[in-house]
């Protein structure tokens, strides 16, 4: 009898506890829907920046993780450049780092000494030659690397020879997209196709893949607005267009417009003295015009002989 009475009051506290606890879960659910309307807009308001810190978040991985071109530019070989005749980068006097201090004087000069007034587009320098296989590319590029490591310019390397491109390859990079991409509308931003480099002060556009319109991309409105923000957005700047040679190349009469100066590549005996006057008649008369004469061959006190490159202006 005592242990059916003992069950039987065990329950009883068992079903009280039960109702107890359903009494407290129902009067929270109470208290929830009776919320003044200011207290739900509070949790609804702390609900959506709980939702927009992770939509954020997640927004923030997403641009984190897809690259710009800051993030992948070139990375320029220096000892492969040292060893394929160019300009040392590691700090080495070399011949070839003199004559091209020497050439950059005049055209730094031009471009920001009392001539540039007489300019226009001082700061662009077209590098071209009367034909092929002059060394037009290798002075380019020697230039520009020369002039980035002065302490307060910037230099933009454009390869602009869109039929025959020869920047990267003489640099040992890479192809990818570039003027042409971007002339054509394939890229929206011409900041895409601007790769910096390994060089602090040296960035690259690539021409891209020729097209059978480069004429009239080249003479377009856009690339005439661009050359225009390239030349006057930044007061350091050089931009060094590697154009195609001149002779029997309409691209090339169509960059030069755009040029304040041009420096005309001339192999040392080979250039023929008519194709560097008629390249000269496919210039603009108003440019400043110079040429740097491509292995030439001197004699040392020694007696020995190397190869040099010597810049002279025109005399009008």
């Amino acid at each position: 009898m005592k242990n059916t009475i003992e069950k039987a009051l065990q329950k009883q506290k068992q079903n009280k506890a039960a109702e107890l606890e359903n009494a407290k879960n129902a009067e929270e659910v109470d208290v929830a829907q009776e919320l003044p309307a200011e207290a739900k807009s509070v949790l609804t308001a702390n609900a959506d920046i709980v939702a927009e810190e992770i939509t954020t978040n997640a927004e923030t991985t997403v641009t984190t993780d897809r690259k710009t071109p800051e993030q992948y530019g070139f990375t320029i070989d220096f000892e492969r450049l040292d060893k394929n005749g160019h300009i040392s980068l590691n700090g080495e006097r070399k011949q070839i780092n003199e004559e091209y201090r020497e050439i950059k004087r005049k055209l730094l000069a031009n471009s920001f000494g009392a001539l540039s007034k007489t300019l226009h587009n001082p700061n662009i320098i077209m590098v071209t030659s009367s034909r092929p296989s002059e060394g037009k590319t290798f002075t380019a590029t020697n230039l520009a690397m020369s002039i980035a490591s002065e302490q307060d310019k910037t230099v933009l390397l454009v390869d602009a020879d869109v039929l025959k491109p020869n920047v990267l390859r003489t640099l040992g990079l890479e192809n990818r997209q570039g003027l042409m991409e971007y002339l054509k509308g394939d890229v929206e931003d011409i900041a895409d196709v601007l790769y910096p480099t390994n060089i602090d002060k040296l960035k690259i556009i690539p021409a891209g893949r020729s097209h059978h319109l480069s004429t009239e991309l080249l003479a377009s409105q856009k690339m005439h607005d661009t050359v225009d923000e390239f030349a006057n957005r930044y007061p350091d700047r050089i931009v060094i267009f590697d154009t195609p040679p001149l002779i029997g190349i309409n691209e090339s009469a169509i960059l030069a417009n755009f040029a304040g100066q041009a420096v005309v590549v001339v192999e040392e005996g080979r250039a023929k003295m008519s194709d560097i006057k008629l390249s000269v008649e496919r210039l603009n008369p108003e440019m400043a015009i110079g040429f740097v004469v491509n292995k030439s061959v001197h004699n040392d006190t020694d007696g020995s002989g190397y190869y040099g490159y010597y810049y002279a202006e025109r005399t009008n």
